[in-house]
């Protein structure tokens, strides 16, 4: 299961998020064998959903087994800026150089991390996910995107930011997923290349940079001053929910 991973064990002020409620990853695939079984000793009890709903029906969901199906979708109020669109950009080589080549995909992402904290769809989307996970009893969860890195990486950063874990460890959390996500596109790259494509413009666009999140980071701020202000004035959830989510997932 690509980037699948836990987000319990940051620092998190005098505590520490804990294991095994939290997960993130990309989109979920079919699993067999010893892999589905380690999986499904997860106890995944819900399944949030941050496609949209072409990416949805492209790649139905598998979800394991009693796991309850939760759909978010963040970009809903912005057509075509799902990652499907992406990848048909990249199958041609000259018009991903046009497209993301000098720089221009890095500026196009930081763009669109910045939509994601003042998107109509996306406070509608985080509001009602928070909502949800912060009753304990609807845990361990998962939630995911379908490369689990843009609208899923926010989803994470935010969450642990609230929960008190410094924010150079929420970077590192973020970038987790070069290391986990890029190598299970290795296919992509090859055939990109063998088409005439340079490998390195497809780094920024598949993987993450620290300047996505830290646009996200200095949109918040502008809008809202804080991840408090962004909890409480930008996704407006009321201070109780607030501290369930901290009383759940920090011990």
């Amino acid at each position: 299961m690509p980037n699948l991973r836990d987000l319990g064990g940051w620092p998190a002020g005098p505590g520490r998020v804990r294991h095994g409620l939290l997960f993130r990853s990309a989109q979920l695939t079919v699993l067999e064998g010893a892999a589905a079984d380690e999986f499904a000793r997860l106890g995944i009890r819900a399944v949030y959903d941050m496609r949209t709903d072409g990416e949805r029906a492209a790649a139905p969901e598998q979800l394991p087994p009693g796991a309850r199906h939760v759909v978010v979708d963040i970009v809903k109020d912005l057509p075509g800026a799902a990652p499907t669109q992406i990848f048909d950009a990249l199958s041609d080589p000259q018009a991903a150089e046009r497209i993301f080549g000098e720089g221009r995909g890095v500026a196009l992402f930081e763009q669109g991390y910045r939509t994601l904290i003042g998107l109509p769809s996306a406070l509608t989307g985080y509001r009602e996910f928070f909502t949800d996970i912060a009753e304990a009893e609807n845990g361990p969860i998962l939630f995911h995107c379908t490369t689990g890195k843009d609208r899923t990486g926010w989803a994470a950063a935010a969450l642990l930011l609230l929960l008190g874990v410094a924010e150079d460890d929420v970077y590192a959390e973020y970038l987790l997923t070069n290391e986990q996500l890029l190598p299970t596109l290795k296919p992509f790259f090859d055939r990109f290349v063998a088409a005439g494509g340079n490998a390195d413009l497809l780094i920024p666009v598949l993987g993450v940079q620290r300047e996505y999140l830290a646009a996200a980071l200095d949109e918040m701020r502008q809008r809202y001053g804080s991840i408090d202000g962004y909890f409480s004035d930008g996704l407006q959830l009321p201070a109780e929910t607030v501290q369930r989510l901290r009383n759940a997932y920090v011990a």
